[in-house]
């Protein structure tokens, strides 16, 4: 769960949460423990935080994390003019690109900044959800609108630098490798979509030549976007994301676990 606060950045340690995300990461292998137990998991199940790390820099607005040994990753857009939204659509896009920078933060423990590593391409400055496959951050950085497009970058976590892995022409959101298949798996805006890339054995896509129109497919569970998501082994990945949100006096308010 990652809560933005005054600006800050508290990271709170659930029991039965980010605490085991944080070994899925350090695997980067199958895990049982934590696919059976989300199994188990009900709107009724109590969470009880455990600790808090308040960050003493500016997260702007995170997306993904990772822990990777005794650090952490996150994931993050600036956004520095918002995008507008047209009277009706013009070229196929219902709002105009905006204006920001994408940032992969790494941090320790104790909150403290290590590296800010800048990603993105001039209107593509939005990274999204993030998986670490054991080698590599998968990290894709997409045009802050739908239907637009995107560049998949893999990242070394100790240099932290970034390599492009692959462009594609849609919003890819979230990113997953499947290593058991040598597959990447994107979720495009709001999840609604679900693309599936292949990877020969040197680790490069091949199937970036196929239109977007042949090789999405629908995600019929149209109830919730999916936000951040790892893969777990066993070829499941763990998603999270926002189902819902109450509408209050001072505006919306989202659920535990939401965006």
């Amino acid at each position: 769960m990652i809560q933005t606060l005054t600006r800050k950045l508290f990271l709170a340690l659930c029991a039965v949460g980010i605490a085991t995300l944080g070994s899925v990461a350090a695997a980067a292998g199958p895990d049982s423990t934590v696919s059976d137990r989300v199994k188990q998991l009900t709107r009724g199940t109590p969470w009880r935080q455990v600790a808090a790390t308040a960050l003493s820099f500016d997260t702007q607005h995170p997306q993904g994390m990772v822990k990777i040994g005794d650090y952490f990753y996150v994931s993050s857009v600036e956004i520095k003019t918002a995008t507008k939204r047209y009277p009706q659509l013009q070229d196929g896009y219902d709002r105009d690109t905006g204006e920001g920078a994408g940032h992969l933060f790494k941090f320790d423990a104790t909150g403290k900044l290590l590296a800010d590593l800048p990603l993105g391409e001039g209107s593509m400055y939005h990274p999204g959800g993030i998986d670490y496959d054991g080698r590599y951050i998968w990290v894709p950085v997409a045009e802050y609108r739908p239907n637009s497009r995107a560049i998949v970058y893999r990242v070394d976590p100790e240099a932290m630098t970034a390599t492009e892995a692959f462009r594609y022409g849609d919003h890819v959101g979230g990113i997953v490798h499947n290593t058991d298949d040598k597959t990447l798996h994107g979720v495009s805006w709001g999840s609604r979509r679900f693309y599936r890339f292949t990877l020969d054995d040197q680790g490069r896509v091949t199937n970036t030549g196929v239109a977007p129109e042949q090789l999405r497919k629908p995600n019929r569970a149209g109830y919730i976007d999916y936000q951040d998501c790892k893969y777990l082994g066993r070829r499941e990945m763990l998603c999270s994301g926002l189902n819902n949100y109450q509408m209050k006096k001072d505006g919306p308010r989202f659920p535990l676990g939401g965006f």
